[in-house]
């Protein structure tokens, strides 16, 4: 009877120890993610490249997380991808299930005072992002014969097409409206990203920016056919050149001044942290924990790598959370330029130089 007493009283204590620990130390414990479903909302079009890199990113970060839970595309788009993230800061549940992916504007919109961000960038959880900068080019129709640039810079009232105000496209396009003296170009907003191809193609438009890996991806037909004059390229980090690219002149070589060189440096430094992948404030640390590993790990799989390049045409360049949080401490905060970026990514009149 004492031995009976003395072993139930162990196996007591026992089962009271193991009920303390957490469900990431307990070796019996089913995975948390095991069964569940992984909702990405994609601040974006279908087809555009952050939808294809979330796409090439989703296999492996299912494989990497424990309890491989099934993973989802929901496309949100508006507002330059702030959107998907008002709509994770302030309705998404904190348990890890929805995940937030979106471009550089959801950085920018909150430090610029962009009325469409209506969450505290400073309060997102970061994951990584599958890119850390992506060279832009700057195109016109070959059928707007505007083939050299003395010809653009005499043209009056171009068109240049972007998605939505704000968005990196139309402040990029901007930017170099500006850098190289434009005399009143038009700025024509409402499109997708694909849509503005298709605008490009039926002479909606005269010209617009994109990304380079797009272009080249997107657009291989009408690049072998030279349906494009590629003007200029604005190189993110400074001096990485798209190899298709690589003669053209930079933005920056049209600057006139430190002002304006430090306009594209900004642009630059936003676009650096290119397609953040965040979840909402408030999520467990240890859920946190256990995405960012299998992010990590994921970018760091040679098949992620594979599948990337062959959706992309260029190799992934990706930074961790931690390399994201850092990043966004070191963001240009300089009043007058931020004045300036502002008023390129905003509506209305190009600023005088």
């Amino acid at each position: 009877m004492v031995n009976n007493n003395l072993i139930a009283a162990v196996l007591l204590m026992t089962a009271i120890a193991f009920s303390g620990l957490s469900p990431a130390t307990s070796f019996s414990q089913t995975p948390y993610y095991q069964g569940k479903t992984i909702t990405i909302i994609r601040g974006g079009e279908p087809g555009g490249s952050g939808d294809m890199q979330a796409r090439a990113l989703i296999p492996f970060l299912k494989r990497y997380i424990p309890g491989e839970p099934n993973i989802v595309i929901e496309n949100m788009p508006g507002a330059a991808g702030m959107k998907a993230v008002n709509h994770i800061y302030s309705s998404a549940k904190p348990d890890g299930l929805t995940i937030a992916s979106a471009g550089t504007p959801i950085i920018t919109g909150p430090i610029l005072g962009v009325p469409g961000a209506r969450y505290e960038l400073d309060k997102l959880v970061f994951l990584g992002s599958t890119e850390s900068g992506d060279p832009y080019v700057f195109l016109t129709r070959r059928e707007a014969g505007l083939d050299t640039l003395e010809k653009l810079r005499a043209t009056s009232g171009l068109r240049i097409g972007a998605q939505t105000v704000g968005h990196s496209v139309y402040t990029s396009g901007r930017i170099f409206a500006y850098l190289i003296g434009l005399k009143d170009p038009k700025f024509v907003v409402g499109f997708g990203g694909p849509e503005l191809d298709i605008a490009l193609q039926r002479g909606e438009i005269d010209g617009r920016t994109n990304g380079a890996d797009t272009v080249v991806r997107r657009n291989r037909d009408a690049l072998e056919n030279a349906s494009f004059n590629i003007h200029a390229t604005l190189t993110i980090p400074k001096g990485k050149f798209h190899p298709r690219f690589a003669k053209l002149p930079e933005f920056d070589s049209f600057a006139k001044n430190e002002k304006e060189r430090q306009l594209v440096q900004v642009f630059r430094a936003f676009q650096y942290l290119r397609w953040p992948y965040i979840v909402p404030p408030a999520t467990p640390t240890e859920i946190v924990k256990t995405l960012r590993a299998a992010t990590v790990k994921a970018f760091n799989d040679p098949e992620f790598a594979k599948e990337f390049k062959k959706l992309m045409g260029s190799d992934p360049s990706p930074l961790s959370g931690e390399e994201m949080e850092a990043a966004l401490r070191e963001l240009p905060r300089d009043a007058a330029i931020l004045d300036l970026y502002k008023k390129m990514s905003e509506h209305g009149p190009l600023p005088p130089r």
